[in-house]
């Protein structure tokens, strides 16, 4: 894969385009080699592991009720899942298989992006990611990220802003 047209790629590009973020768009990048991790993109793209914008999703259950949670963490530190059910009053955050990702968010594990979703999210971002005035996140493949800032992935997902790791803003105890 060397371009955009791969379709969850294409399904990215086109959702932030829509929500008025082209220059996001138009930075997306196709890497030579799968990155699944943060420290992965990181060395890619020549830039400090907390400048990546994991797309970690997560099963939330509230009573007998069952959704997916996207938390956009750092990628400096680990989110709190405690933290997290507390955040969205949850009674229990859990992992997610990789099926259960795929469901919720039409992408593979290590490509998951902040938008092109079958349906909107439940998200998180976290406020560590603001400082950094460049974030990269995920373009719907393991090989793609794209450009962005922490108030575009709030402003674009709809998400709260919040803490996730605990201990501060800068999510280190």
């Amino acid at each position: 894969m060397s371009t955009i047209d791969h379709p969850s790629v294409a399904k990215v590009a086109a959702a932030l385009a829509e929500a008025g973020q082209q220059a996001a768009a138009d930075g997306i990048r196709i890497l030579p080699a799968e990155v699944r991790t943060a420290a992965q993109a990181a060395e890619a793209l020549g830039v400090e592991v907390g400048a990546i914008a994991n797309s970690l999703v997560f099963r939330s259950r509230s009573g007998d009720m069952e959704t997916a949670l996207l938390a956009l963490t750092s990628g400096a530190h680990r989110a709190d899942t405690g933290l997290l059910a507390s955040l969205t009053d949850a009674d229990e955050i859990g992992k997610a298989d990789a099926d259960f990702v795929r469901a919720h968010t039409g992408q593979p594990i290590g490509g998951v992006a902040p938008v092109g979703h079958p349906k909107a999210l439940t998200t998180l971002v976290d406020t560590a990611l603001r400082a950094h005035e460049v974030v990269w996140a995920a373009a719907g493949h393991p090989k793609s990220v794209y450009p962005t800032t922490f108030d575009d992935l709030v402003a674009l997902t709809g998400g709260t802003p919040a803490d996730v790791a605990g201990g501060g803003q800068d999510g280190r105890p």
